[in-house]
Order: C-alpha cells, then structure tokens, then sequence
C-alpha cells in the first residue's frame, strides 16, 4: 500500500474534475478516484490511457504521477507539463520527508522553482492587466486585423454574414431551434505561452483556473451555456443552439485576448502581426461556429419611454473585483450568459428562451434578487413567480416592448453577443422596477443629475462614449439611429 498521491490529486483538481468527475470520464466507481489518490489502489495498465487522456497527460507523465505518492519526483531526459526537467522537485534536505500539506509550496520545491513560478505569474498578471486592456482601445485595435466587410458600423465590433440586422426585429420574430446533436470543436493549443505556473511549478490547465487562483474575482463559477450553432437570416433570423459551459468558451475568449496583450506590449502599443498570434491564425473564421466555439450572451438597452419625450436610458459600470471579465468598462444593463438557471434537463429546455434569460438578468440587476442558479428545489414558474408574472403582463399589455439586432462578436477575445433594446413606458418602468438597487453583486448604476439612469439623446450618447464597451457603444449607436422605429 503507498502514500497518498498529491501530484495526482492535484492534476485532478486542475482539470477542474471531482473525483465524482473523473470517476465518470473513465468509466468507474465514483469512490475508485478517492482509492487512487489515498494509495489504496492503483490503475490497471489497460485503463490508464483513459486517465491520461482525462487529464491531458501522456501515459509517461501520468506514471510519474501514479509513481509518487508525496511530491512530484524528478523527471530524467523529459518535461513534466512544462516543467524544466534539469530542476530537481525534491528538496536535498530532510525536509523531503515532509508531505506536501505540511510545507509551502516554495519549501517544497526549492528556491529555484517558487522563483521561477512567480516570475511567472508576475508576467502573466502584468499582460493581463496592461494599461490599455480595460478599455476599448485593445478591443477597437484587435478589429483592425480583420476586413472592413467584418466590422459592425462605426468599426467598434465585427460581425459576421447574417449576424446583425439593418433593421431590429420583435424580439417574438426570432426563431431558436434546439439541437441535441454533439459538435466537436478543434481544441485551442497550443497554450503555454499565455498560462501561468500554478504553485507545484505546473503549467494551469486552463485560463479560467488562473483567474481564479491569482485573480480572485467574487463571481466565477461554470455553469452550462447555450452554444450557438447556427446563424441564419433565410424567413427572419433563426439561431441554432446546443449546450456547452461557461468556462469552456471563457477560456478560448481570455486565452485569445491575452495572446493579443503580449503581442501588443511586445510591439510597444502597434497592432501585432498575425505572426504574434497563432491562437487566433489557428481559428480562422471566428464566425464559424463549427471552428470557434461561442456562447452568445444577451445585452439589452433598456429605454424609459417618457409621455413628455425625455427618453431616460440605463448604463451600468462592472467592478473589477467582482467580474472576471469586462471590469471598469461601462454597458447596457441588463447583460448576462444565455444559459439556463439548472442542469436539470427540464430547465435546459424550460429557459431555452431569450425573454425569459432578459426577464431572469432584470431580476438580477434592476432588482438584487438573487441569481436564479439552479439552487432552488423547483423550475421557475415565469407565468406565477414574481417578478416574472408583472414583467409577463407588462409585455402582453404592449407596454414593454423588445426588440433584436442580431450578432456581434468583440474582436479581442472574440466572443459572440446577442444586442436586444427594451423599451418600457415611464408608468410601467417605475412600477416594475419601484425597487431599482444603485449596486449589485456585479457592479453599480451610472446615473445622471442625482438619477439611475442617463437621457437618451446624441449628447449624452458622445459624453459617456470613452467609457462605454465597445459593443455597447455599437448597440447605443444603433438605438439612437433607429429612435423612432423603437419608440414609436
């Protein structure tokens, strides 16, 4: 009987499995995992290319793991997950007899590898938050890789064929269609060059771990995502979805943004060569969704039609402490992920609908109730539970009225969204929202002259522009263009 394997365990975690999780990809007991991992058993031969392939090692790393029960052991003519292999893992003192939960990292593994693991992270960190990449201006010069006939209006965002409309539609004329049908996607890779070392000198599995472990941003968590696979403007626009997560489509979207970043700050402030950039040459077409892997989420302007024509609108600035992605920057309120509130296949099915994603994120955001996320014991009653009901009858009435764009994608990290504007009679928007919060868990309100919201007009549109995300100041853009056909 052997020791207990941290290495192992610890891969394991950085795949972002439980040992439920990984118990399932390889097809045993759930409690197998925890058995591996205490020592108690080890893998069959015959099963251990599976675990590899679950933890994206080959057959040789995942002995190496098996092999050590206490700390990761030295590695002979071979690199270990991008570890240096002329560094020894094992401190020559006697303090190698101590296990790995009862050291610091950096006593573990020797003054050399702590160094190298923060110099690091140092640099990852300095890349992800260089001066310039919480705003637009990354955003706007990553667009400038692509053709103009790529670019939405004003040049801010891309788009792509039969994404956006010259018009906006009733939100009721869009079409969704749900397939089951799994699509693979070609996985991003290589990307070492825009991960960072976690702890044990390995490199991160996945960007959304770093963010995690180094970032520490309040709202983090995978849930299940509406993937698009379909885009089409044949009788009206229809979308075409399937299922991923959250951090399955994050980590494409940061690992890309960040590629840009380096390859920025390396060509001192110019728009990088796309020979700086094999993450994104790899891609491709970035509309493609059989190539790129997108979840597009939902922005929605919402307009406060007044009687006496001083159209108020609502903007919302992200805190940087709290989102993982988008901090500092000023958007359309309410945004959120197009997913449903469980994984329970009734509410992956249930939620498959724009209105009720808008309806849950007004919920979230104009009135701090808390996060529809599946914690609950029962689905969402939209007909019956309020807020949902009011919100229900308020659109049946003609009063709360929406409209859709279509697509664009943020040429930084591209990922897709979906630009919807709703627009509220003065009466119903301060009956409904009656208990506007200035702060949620995301952020607060940007208001005007003492108010929680802004006037709808060109002025004010310029004034906030230098804030504004890019493709939120695409979609205000179009809003104040098409004013008349929104408000009627």
């Amino acid at each position: 009987m052997g020791g207990k394997r941290e290495a192992f365990a610890a891969r394991r975690e950085a795949m972002g499995f439980t040992q439920e999780g990984l118990a399932a990809a390889v097809g045993v007991e759930f409690y197998t995992v925890g058995r591996w991992e205490r020592g108690v058993l080890t893998p069959q031969p015959w099963r251990r290319p599976r675990i590899a392939k679950a933890l994206d090692v080959s057959l040789e790393e995942l002995n190496v793991l098996l092999d050590s029960p206490d700390l990761p052991q030295p590695v002979t003519g071979q690199v270990l997950m991008g570890r240096p292999p002329q560094t020894s893992l094992v401190p020559s003192s006697p303090a190698s007899a101590v296990t790995a939960d009862q050291v610091d990292a950096s006593d573990a593994f020797g003054p050399e590898i702590a160094e190298h693991v923060r110099r690091s992270r140092e640099e990852w960190l300095r890349v992800r938050r260089a001066a310039g990449a919480r705003g637009r201006e990354l955003t706007e010069l990553a667009a400038w890789l692509y053709p103009v006939s790529k670019r939405a209006p004003g040049g801010h965002v891309l788009t792509g064929p039969d994404w956006l409309l010259d018009t906006p539609v009733e939100l009721n004329s869009v079409r969704l269609k749900f397939s089951e049908v799994e699509r693979p996607v070609s996985k991003l890779k290589p990307v070492d060059h825009v991960l960072p070392l976690t702890a044990r000198g390995e490199r991160y599995a996945g960007y959304s771990r770093a963010v995690r472990d180094l970032v520490r941003p309040r709202l983090l968590e995978n849930r299940l995502s509406y993937r698009l696979l379909e885009v089409s403007q044949c009788n009206g626009l229809e979308l075409t979805f399937g299922t991923t997560t959250f951090f399955e489509v994050f980590d494409i979207k940061e690992c890309l943004a960040h590629e840009f970043k380096a390859a920025w700050l390396a060509s001192g402030g110019s728009v990088p060569d796309w020979s700086a950039l094999p993450l994104r040459s790899t891609i491709g077409d970035p509309f493609d969704p059989a190539r790129m892997l997108m979840s597009p989420g939902i922005s929605t302007l919402t307009i406060r039609k007044d009687r006496r024509g001083e159209h108020r609108f609502m903007m919302h600035q992200r805190d940087g402490r709290a989102v993982a992605d988008g901090g500092g920057m000023c958007t359309v309120m309410p945004s959120g992920e197009f997913q449903p509130s469980s994984l329970a296949a009734v509410d992956v099915h249930n939620d498959f609908s724009l209105w009720r994603n808008i309806m849950r994120e007004y919920s979230e955001e104009f009135l701090g109730n808390p996060e529809h996320d599946g914690a609950g014991t029962s689905s969402i009653d939209y007909a019956e539970q309020e807020p949902f009901r009011s919100f229900e009858q308020a659109r049946a009435d003609g009063r709360f009225r929406l409209w859709h764009y279509g697509l664009v994608m943020d040429a930084l990290t591209l990922g897709a969204s979906q630009r919807t504007v709703a627009v509220l009679d003065d009466e119903i928007f301060d009956r409904l929202f009656t208990g506007l919060v200035a702060t949620n868990d995301e952020g607060h309100v940007v208001g005007e002259g003492g108010r929680t919201d802004m006037p709808f007009t060109s002025e004010a549109i310029d004034r906030l522009e230098p804030r504004l995300s890019a493709s939120s100041l695409t979609l205000l853009r179009l809003a104040w263009r098409d004013r008349q056909l929104l408000l009627g």
